[in-house]
């Protein structure tokens, strides 16, 4: 893994996404794909690259997107394994498309673009829909696919932007995210390191849909909740999607949009005997645990530092997503 990253830092720092040089470097260890809409790449769009990639691939396979606005949907298939998408620039490599719930029969086809592989790697890429405000469950990202990283993407949407789900685990460091209702939602077990959640209005920032045999769903480690355009006291930190969910916020500096009583029991109270909503070690104006409903948890200071990256997604075969 290490050769991986620092062979991955030559080529940035000393090609610029030169396709030439790109694919001079390529070696046994990575097959290197270079996506351009302007023509300078081997491919136009970031899906004729996937398609180009083999089914059932163990080769490592690393896209790099040049800068522009890619409206496509994308699909990362599940026989797809081993993929990194590494953009140019942040704010200026974004995948985008305008589908909706109500468009396409259902939140999942809604997802503009779509991982269902494992071992994907993202960095330096803003995933968006662009369907607007008032269309309902519109997905930018859904992830499925197991040991998923991002690294510094920006994820943008308003209702259910991210759908973060299936059995598997994903990290997600340094990223951005904004949306209005349920906006970080799903079944996965994942974790958000020094993320920026943004509420762009009244509503809810996660819906985790945890089954009761994970130990973990979402967990939020040194991350901000950012006001952004919701009104003071507006926001609710999670409601459960399914009765188990699980959502623990740790050393999170919460503006004062998020409500005192901190969560929602999704209008049934039977959740509350089920839910597992933890906090510990918050700071700003919506981190008070004084009014936060009683079957929410504050976790002592013990209890909150066995709840490392390791702890929640290391598994059985030792993953460590922060080696990189």
């Amino acid at each position: 893994m290490k050769f991986r990253n620092v062979w991955m830092v030559m080529v940035l720092s000393f090609f610029l996404f030169d396709p030439a040089s790109l694919q001079a470097a390529e070696t046994g260890h990575n097959r290197v794909l270079v996506v351009d809409q302007k023509g300078s790449g081997t491919y136009r769009t970031v899906q004729s690259a996937i398609d180009a990639i083999p089914a059932n691939n163990q080769q490592p396979a690393t896209i790099y997107i040049k800068n522009g606005v890619y409206k496509e949907k994308i699909l990362l298939p599940q026989n797809k394994p081993h993929v990194s998408f590494i953009g140019e620039n942040q704010h200026k490599t974004i995948l985008t498309y305008d589908d909706t719930n109500a468009s396409t029969g259902s939140t999942t086809n809604s997802s503009s673009t779509m991982i269902r592989a494992n071992d994907f790697y993202a960095e330096n890429i803003t995933f968006q829909n662009t369907a607007g405000r008032h269309v309902g469950q519109a997905v930018a990202l859904y992830v499925s696919g197991d040991r998923a990283v991002f690294k510094q993407i920006r994820v943008l949407g308003y209702q259910d932007t991210l759908y973060a789900t299936g059995t598997g685990r994903q990290y997600y460091e340094n990223c951005y995210i904004e949306g209005t209702v349920d906006f970080i939602f799903g079944s996965a077990t994942a974790v958000f390191k020094r993320a920026e959640i943004k509420s762009l209005g009244n509503g809810y920032i996660t819906a985790a849909s945890t089954t009761e045999a994970q130990r973990y769903g979402y967990v939020f480690m040194d991350s901000t909740l950012k006001k952004g355009t919701a009104a003071a006291q507006s926001v609710y930190l999670g409601r459960p999607w399914r009765p188990h969910s699980a959502v623990t916020f740790l050393y999170t500096k919460m503006d004062d949009h998020v409500k005192a009583e901190g969560w929602h029991n999704w209008d049934n109270r039977d959740n509350e005997r089920t839910a597992r909503y933890k906090e510990f070690g918050s700071t700003g104006a919506g981190s008070s645990p004084a009014n936060r409903v009683k079957w929410s948890t504050i976790l002592t200071q013990n209890e909150a530092s066995q709840i490392t990256v390791q702890a929640v997604l290391g598994g059985a075969d030792g993953w460590n997503p922060e080696k990189r």
